[in-house]
């Protein structure tokens, strides 16, 4: 039954909290599709956090089916958190669909200078598509992230897979559709962002 007197105290215990605030941005990788929520990455990050002693909170903002151009589009809602740290998780669904790469990255710039402007610091996840892509198109996908974090000189995940498509078992990481990690894979995608995020905490 839904309780308004339920959504007050929550809603004060968030106005209360003085804790810095990283909005982790992302599509379904961030979202935890097809895990529960205390099982994606970014809530396995609170707790790591936690765990540490740092006075951080975590804010997952990530959305399964979500493109750079949605990102640009909730940058907003993201800006009124009022983050210290936004790390970008977003740009495979644009592959997905064949958006142009120019449109990715001026999207992505967009986050970038958005996160910026309002003072917080900006941690860009890359990503990687498969060989299936063409060589060309995944070398300046790629690439498109190691420019991105030159030109804003923000640090970098290299690829937030890693360790995850390059085994001898790369089923054992993902769901049955071969596109999304399980479980299993979220703590490694952890070690992966927790490798650059941990300088900025």
């Amino acid at each position: 039954m839904f309780s308004w007197a339920a959504l007050a105290v929550v809603a004060f215990a968030q106005e209360t909290d003085t804790r810095k605030i990283l909005v982790a941005f992302g599509d379904s990788i961030s979202a935890g599709y097809g895990v529960s929520r205390e099982q994606s990455y970014p809530a396995q990050l609170q707790k790591k956090i936690d765990m540490a002693g740092l006075k951080w909170r975590v804010v997952n903002m990530g959305i399964s089916g979500d493109t750079t151009q949605g990102g640009v589009s909730r940058m907003g809602s993201a800006i009124k958190r009022m983050p210290s740290i936004v790390l970008i998780e977003l740009g495979g669904n644009d592959a997905l669909r064949g958006l142009p790469l120019d449109m990715s990255s001026q999207n992505l710039q967009a986050m970038i200078s958005a996160s910026q402007q309002a003072g917080a610091q900006v941690l860009l996840v890359g990503m990687q598509v498969p060989p299936n892509y063409g060589p060309d198109y995944a070398r300046q996908f790629s690439e498109m992230f190691v420019q991105l974090a030159q030109k804003n000189k923000v640090p970098r995940v290299p690829f937030l897979l890693q360790g995850l498509t390059d085994g001898p078992d790369i089923q054992r990481w993902f769901q049955a559709d071969r596109i999304h990690p399980n479980a299993s894979a979220q703590s490694r995608m952890l070690d992966n962002v927790w490798l650059e995020l941990k300088k900025l905490l």
